[in-house]
């Protein structure tokens, strides 16, 4: 009984203080699913998510070493207002960014359901541009908030939980639920995703539903310097 009670808690706090089980209670919300059945789902979720997680491993993305800052780069930072320590910053971020995005994309490529549900929103695309065009104007850093700190890891991680789990040889019905659930809910994410590129892109948004699905639409589908940023300076 006391592991019971000890597991319980430690659910809870994992539920609770993780970013991806934070932002599906938020979703869940969001898509009017109601506050105890959006509260369930998300600890359903944070319990598989923490008895499914390696220990040895942390779940943060690993950042790789930054190449040299150009004279160039360095001159158009400057440009922008930026110090020394913020130019540190901005590029450590964006960097970590970067690295979530491609992760997010070999995610998305596993899985039918996940493809399905990407090229219905649009949702890599919209994050590539999205981080053009922040690095553009890094002044704007802070507008991008939940896009870098909550959306985008927030995605990330749920999707490779979703594979891991798609991926069991033997499943059950709670499997397939569960699935489904989180199916619904990276499909939330994604949505979240076009109202952050909608939001940074439009200074003054009448219609952010509209707006947000012609975003989905009409974003560049032929253009590969607006897809790749593998290559992209910071």
């Amino acid at each position: 009984m006391d592991n019971f009670i000890k597991s319980l808690g430690d659910i809870l706090k994992y539920t609770f203080t993780t970013a991806g089980t934070i932002a599906v209670f938020l979703v869940l919300l969001v898509l009017d699913f109601g506050f105890w059945p959006s509260l369930i789902i998300s600890l359903i979720i944070g319990g598989f998510m923490f008895f499914k997680k390696e220990p040895q491993k942390s779940s943060k993305t690993k950042v790789q070493k930054l190449k040299r800052l150009t004279p160039e780069k360095e001159a158009f930072y400057r440009s922008q207002g930026l110090s020394k320590d913020e130019m540190k910053f901005f590029r450590e971020t964006m960097q970590s960014a970067k690295i979530n995005i491609l992760e997010l994309e070999q995610n998305m490529r596993k899985s039918t359901k996940l493809a399905a549900i990407e090229r219905r929103n649009n949702t890599l695309r919209l994050a590539k541009a999205l981080f053009k065009e922040i690095s553009q104007e890094p002044h704007r850093l802070h507008d991008v908030d939940k896009f870098l700190y909550v959306h985008l890891p927030s995605l990330k991680d749920l999707t490779a939980k979703y594979i891991e789990v798609d991926n069991h040889e033997v499943k059950h019905k709670s499997t397939f639920d569960v699935l489904e659930e989180s199916a619904n809910t990276i499909d939330g994410m994604c949505n979240l995703i076009a109202e952050d590129y909608v939001s940074f892109k439009s200074d003054d948004i009448e219609d952010i539903e509209l707006e947000i699905e012609l975003a989905k639409k009409t974003i560049t589908r032929d253009n590969d310097t607006t897809n790749e940023i593998n290559n992209e300076e910071l």
